[in-house]
């Protein structure tokens, strides 16, 4: 069988793909799956790639061969599972890799707001040793509002109450367990919205997600409190954050993720005259592109999942994922 392996990056990991033998040889494509490269592999039997490919029905309909997708993260909203249930194309993904990875960017975000970090290291390398920021404010006695209570949420627990913060917490399925806990209280989400000083998003990409902070979830917010999301960028309506952090009603924000950011990250797609993007793409790119320029927003490219450990457990996880499959006993499916 022929595993095209699309973003291909790192030659260690290249060489980890190939070392699996048998029947199974391995293409590596730096580039992501897109419309413009799937024809040059429309003999692939399983592809593999990260939240960055499409894999759409419109692409995935040129790949006539294809029985297994393995996604190289944990979301997979980015496939059409209803295609590929169509099509009897299984499809695995990471479901574990990044929970301390994540929780940790999601914390550097924090506090590099809180202690307005940024703009002091710009005026360093200025040669400006007197700058003196806005005063930033502690974390100890703060609330943590953690939406979404899973492997990731879990640890961003963890580090709240490590700094001393009280934690409140939201899910749609809460965890027995924790609502055991003394130290954490589960609340619903208008409360927490309400009640926390600093909320963090950490929930996938679902229909029920989508959108779900909107202009009147961030009116609910308290006052002067500050936004994280390191989720998904569809979970959070930028227009509408523009806005309560323009009219000071959000202090701050930390975003890992935007909508659109293949958009975002090829901008020649804007002025294609077959690809022209509809009015909801750019009014998303427009804030994105307004929210990165504001001081008192940090937005990472999409880079919380980026640490040596965690991509040891993406393609370790990988790996097993397509040999299990060669072997007709596939693991971790999704959908």
């Amino acid at each position: 069988m022929k595993i095209v392996l699309f973003s291909a990056g790192e030659a260690a990991d290249e060489a980890a793909f190939s070392a699996l033998g048998g029947d199974l040889a391995v293409l590596p494509v730096t580039a992501p799956l897109d419309a413009g490269n799937v024809d040059a592999h429309e003999d692939a039997d399983i592809v593999s790639g990260f939240a960055g490919c499409d894999f759409s029905a419109a692409t995935l309909s040129r790949l006539p061969r294809l029985r297994f997708i393995a996604v190289r993260a944990t979301g997979f909203d980015n496939v059409d599972l209803a295609y590929c249930r169509a099509r009897g194309i299984l499809v695995s993904n990471v479901p574990a890799y990044g929970d301390s990875t994540v929780a940790e960017h999601a914390f550097g975000l924090l506090l590099a707001l809180s202690r307005r970090t940024v703009p002091c290291a710009e005026a360093t390398r200025r040669g400006d040793f007197t700058f003196c920021p806005d005063r930033g404010f502690e974390l100890r006695g703060k609330a943590f509002g953690v939406v979404g209570t899973g492997h990731i949420g879990r640890r961003a627990i963890e580090m709240a109450l490590g700094f001393g913060m009280t934690v409140l917490a939201y899910d749609a399925m809460p965890s027995p367990d924790l609502q055991a806990r003394p130290d954490i209280r589960y609340v619903t989400f208008n409360a927490l919205l309400a009640e926390a000083d600093i909320v963090s998003l950490h929930v996938p990409a679902t229909p029920q997600t989508d959108g779900m902070i909107g202009a009147a979830e961030l009116a609910r917010m308290k006052r002067g409190a500050v936004l994280i999301n390191t989720a998904r960028g569809q979970v959070v309506d930028h227009a509408a954050l523009v806005g309560a952090l323009e009219r000071g009603h959000l202090a701050a924000a930390g975003l890992d993720v935007l909508p659109d950011e293949t958009l975002l990250r090829h901008p020649d797609k804007f002025f294609a005259p077959d690809q022209a993007p509809s009015a909801t793409q750019l009014r998303a790119a427009l804030a994105a592109r307004a929210l990165a320029s504001m001081p008192n927003v940090i937005v990472t490219p999409h880079n919380a999942y980026n640490t040596q450990e965690a991509f040891r457990r993406i393609v370790e996880t990988t790996i097993a994922n397509i040999r299990a499959f060669a072997e007709g006993n596939p693991i971790n499916l999704v959908g």
